[in-house]
């Protein structure tokens, strides 16, 4: 996808990797880049940098989604690219424990994580198909892919939400809506230095929310469904498909080294 005068919606983007992506493509020639957050003011600091419109939302609301959506088709037209970007990041209260995390925590992410993504595939393959094209991006993570070390909820919602997109992609894809999910470890946003620095998912290195952008850039154009700004996530895939076994027994002395857990 060439992003030139194409109109775009990013959830999630007041901050972190949304509002690099908010930024990217109105450098990028968007003809009209929609900046979606529950964050109303922040959406509108943003709008108002790219020249874009911001509008106030909870993803896990899955009728606003569709109000949003047939609002801005209304008005617009069509939606090009929809990326449900927004996410939560939630590490287990116990970390002995991958159970750990209250009931009210895996429902918030549930909503947040995978429904949010069901919410605006729901809204917009129907507009996206029957003018035979447009384009999904899902933020997901590296974790969705393989795992994250002390992170259940975040990582189990995670798969979910790559599952979701597989099915997107498989099912839609012959009406001409193509899908790619966003795959990064470490990028330098609230929910990572929230979590501290001593963090698995920053031994590869943490990309800045505007290099990870890029890589959607480049990725869009080429229309890859896995969009890899850290390319070494494929090479874990690649290890953690050969032997299961071996993988997960890397993953368990990667976690005792980390936080200081016995490894068998």
């Amino acid at each position: 996808m060439d992003i030139k005068d194409k109109i775009v919606v990013v959830t999630g983007g007041a901050e972190g990797i949304g509002a690099g992506l908010c930024r990217a493509f109105a450098r990028a020639g968007a003809a009209m880049v929609v900046v979606a957050d529950r964050n109303g003011e922040g959406a509108a600091a943003v709008a108002r940098e790219i020249g874009g419109e911001p509008v106030t939302l909870d993803v896990s609301d899955g009728a606003a989604v569709a109000a949003m959506v047939a609002d801005i088709e209304a008005r617009h037209g069509r939606i090009d690219l929809f990326c449900s970007n927004a996410g939560v990041g939630d590490g287990d209260p116990d970390r002995q424990n991958a159970a750990s995390s209250p009931d009210a925590v895996w429902q918030r992410a549930w909503g947040v994580n995978v429904m949010a993504h069901v919410y605006a595939a729901r809204a917009v393959t129907p507009g996206m198909a029957a003018r035979g094209g447009g384009y999904i991006l899902n933020t997901v993570s590296a974790a969705g892919l393989l795992s994250q070390i002390g992170g259940a909820v975040y990582s189990t919602t995670k798969h979910a939400a790559i599952g979701f997109a597989e099915s997107l992609a498989i099912t839609h894809g012959d009406q001409g809506v193509k899908v790619s999910v966003l795959c990064p470890q470490g990028v330098d946003t609230a929910m990572l230095r929230a979590g501290g620095d001593n963090q698995p998912q920053n031994l590869d290195g943490v990309l800045t929310p505007d290099q990870v952008a890029q890589s959607v850039i480049e990725g869009l154009a080429a229309e890859r469904f896995l969009i890899l700004p850290h390319p070494e996530v494929l090479t874990y895939m690649q290890r953690k498909a050969a032997d299961y076994d071996r993988w997960l027994g890397g993953m368990r002395r990667l976690r005792a080294k980390i936080m200081g857990a016995p490894a068998s």
